[in-house]
């Protein structure tokens, strides 16, 4: 892999943690929007799937 892929990877990595922690925070600041493990597994499948399309069609 070149630098630039690795580098790119790394970013949505960090970028997908923040986003499921403000999901978390946000969903346990008013639990009556949803779960906060429930909404956190959820948009995390979806960030993976994301991930699996991006590999497929590279």
């Amino acid at each position: 892999m070149s630098t630039l892929a690795l580098f790119i990877v790394l970013l949505l990595v960090v970028t997908g943690a923040l986003f499921l922690g403000a999901i978390g925070y946000l969903t346990d600041r008013h639990p009556r929007l949803a779960k906060p493990l429930d909404a956190c597994a959820t948009w995390a499948q979806v960030l993976i799937a994301l991930a699996n399309l991006l590999v497929a069609l590279r």
